[in-house]
């Protein structure tokens, strides 16, 4: 199988990239991503491009795989606008979605938000459940939507909330319970392998369980 994974740099995307380096299933992984991977990051059946998300429109060129796994995302404050968030949180991720389906990607698999919904009065919430729903429209024989709680890991920056929530995140409700980043990219490979026909959408209480497998790759 040949997976594009699209951002690579990212906390969740830092883990798909590790685990299907390590997944046998997977003959190649091409990576677009935003700014160059760091050497510890390449393997050699790994394919970095780095692209500029802003203009993805040749179909022609775009690398041809049978899974695509989208790990994009910013935050409001990275992005500085409502405007700029949904150009990298909905634009990028569906013009990738559209040029892997015409290149004859089979399934989709993306990072989305608990509380995604398109009708949500949250912006942020809006924006992720627009996106499901636009991809899932495409006509891809497969749809995996993961929808992770606040997410555990080593950031490359500093996020106060995350500090001060993860050493109480035992007491939090299941659903809005935080996950590990490495929870929800086990999930995601492990459902690019199985490879299942049909719409999936992982909510987060189902995605710690993954954990197990991200921790033994």
């Amino acid at each position: 199988m040949r997976v594009l994974l699209v951002g690579a740099t990212g906390l969740v995307g830092r883990e798909c990239l590790r685990l299907l380096i390590a997944e046998p299933a997977i003959s190649r992984v091409v990576v677009l991503a935003r700014r160059p991977l760091p050497p510890a990051a390449l393997a050699p059946k790994v394919e970095a491009q780095v692209v500029d998300f802003d203009h993805l429109k040749h179909a022609a060129v775009f690398p041809k795989a049978d899974a695509v796994l989208c790990a994009l995302g910013t935050t409001m404050r990275q992005a500085g606008s409502q405007q700029r968030f949904r150009e990298v949180d909905y634009g990028y991720p569906l013009a990738a979605a559209r040029l892997a389906l015409a290149q004859g990607a089979r399934h989709f698999l993306l990072v989305s938000a608990l509380g995604a919904d398109a009708c949500s009065r949250v912006f942020y919430n809006r924006v992720k459940g627009e996106l499901e729903a636009a991809v899932s429209a495409l006509g891809y024989r497969s749809v995996t939507i993961a929808r992770p709680s606040l997410l555990l890991g080593d950031r490359e920056e500093f996020r106060l909330g995350e500090r001060i929530l993860t050493p109480f995140a035992f007491l939090i409700p299941g659903r809005l319970r935080p996950v590990k980043a490495t929870a929800v990219a086990a999930a995601l490979v492990d459902a690019a392998v199985r490879d299942e026909a049909g719409v999936r959408v992982i909510e987060s209480e189902e995605i710690r369980p993954a954990e197990r497998l991200g921790a033994r790759a």
